[in-house]
């Protein structure tokens, strides 16, 4: 990430939760002038993943275009445009999404260089975690290989600037920020799950406990964005949707492996904070627009794994449906408001329609959640 810096009448609440809470649900029967009708979660998730591909996949010599309308390469937006190929073949078996991953394994490398290697950490941290992903998929050992490749070379970012951390980049190692920490923590304790090295799940925890040290207040759930950036030892407290994604889906998988129940409680804390804070989640209950460009994707980020939040067997039941509810208003919201259809284009707040462009990232925060929409609803939980 390169910017800091800046269907008919659902009563969703009272449906969902069997009461009117609006202080975290949303009554549609208020917006006028809405087309609503009843969703289907699995066609609306086929087409949003037919819209990335038709728009943005360049097949020469295979990666996604940085927008519609323009064909250049970035780096860390390709391993988000994997990850949707890669949910929905999870979701559906379909090799034709399966007939995509080679080609990006090729066409991102060449784009990158010859190499999965970056300057930024954190970038690689994301192409990393959709190459393992392609490997539990395939059982293709290149993307083994990959995956293990760039994350030996993320372990060279950990320093004792700031009391440890990886940093963001590798030209400024004071600078530490959850961008690269997270993605690094989800990933080595992926890599534990299924390789049962314990150097990484050591790696995940001394990752996690310094996040949760240096960046995270506990009194409100709030995870800052970074700290020393200006090599004042100060926090950059930048609220960001993509932040908050992160420090949940780090606190997921390791409850996931451990069971502690303080890694669920942070998490539940962190999905808490952002439901009720008005400087990342609308009066609406929308998340916030955060603009195209890196920010576009934020709102995907925090979607995959507030839904692998909500997935998780042991979270109370109340809290899941609140937590549903909340999802579900956003994904009826895009579909009904903030898709351009006859295009195949999301918007970036997903209560307004795109015009004639939109950002790769925008796009893919979009298929994100169409794509969690419809994992939910196969499983009876939307």
């Amino acid at each position: 990430m390169k910017i800091k810096y800046l269907m008919a009448g659902f009563l969703l609440a009272c449906v969902a939760l069997g009461s009117c809470t609006k202080n975290y649900d949303y009554d549609f029967s208020t917006q006028d002038g809405v087309n609503r009708y009843p969703i289907d979660w699995q066609a609306s998730a086929d087409s949003s993943t037919s819209f990335l591909i038709n728009n943005y996949w360049n097949s020469n010599p295979g990666y996604f275009n940085k927008s519609n309308v323009d064909a250049a390469f970035n780096y860390w937006p390709q391993a988000h445009g994997l990850d949707v190929l890669l949910d929905a073949y999870s979701r559906t078996q379909d090799n034709k999404y399966k007939s995509y991953f080679d080609k990006w394994y090729t066409g991102v490398q060449q784009k990158n260089g010859n190499t999965f290697l970056n300057y930024f950490y954190d970038d690689m941290g994301w192409n990393a975690l959709a190459i393992l992903r392609a490997y539990d998929a395939t059982s293709d050992d290149k993307f083994k290989t990959a995956a293990n490749v760039i994350w030996t070379d993320i372990k060279t970012g950990w320093n004792a600037n700031e009391g440890g951390g990886i940093a963001w980049n590798k030209g400024k190692l004071a600078y530490k920020n959850t961008p690269a920490n997270g993605p690094a923590c989800i990933l080595a304790a992926r890599l534990y799950e299924r390789f049962k090295n314990p150097d990484d799940l050591d790696w995940a925890k001394k990752i996690y406990n310094w996040v949760k040290d240096s960046l995270y207040d506990a009194n409100t759930g709030f995870v800052n964005d970074g700290i020393n950036s200006n090599g004042d030892g100060q926090r950059d407290t930048w609220a960001f949707t993509y932040n908050q994604g992160l420090m949940i889906g780090a606190a997921v998988e390791l409850y996931n492996i451990t069971k502690d129940p303080a890694y669920l409680n942070d998490a539940e804390n962190i999905a808490d904070n952002t439901l009720s804070s008005s400087s990342l989640t609308t009066s609406d209950r929308l998340l916030h627009d955060e603009g195209e460009g890196d920010g576009g994707l934020f709102k995907g980020v925090f979607v995959r794994y507030f839904t692998q939040l909500i997935l998780c067997p042991d979270l109370e039941e109340s809290v899941k449906k609140r937590y549903i509810a909340f999802l579900k208003l956003n994904a009826e919201t895009l579909w009904y408001q903030g898709t351009n259809k006859q295009l195949g284009l999301f918007g970036s707040y997903w209560k307004k329609m795109p015009g004639n462009s939109s950002d790769l990232t925008t796009e893919e925060s979009g298929c994100m959640l169409m794509e969690a929409a419809a994992l939910l609803s196969k499983k009876n939980l939307l």
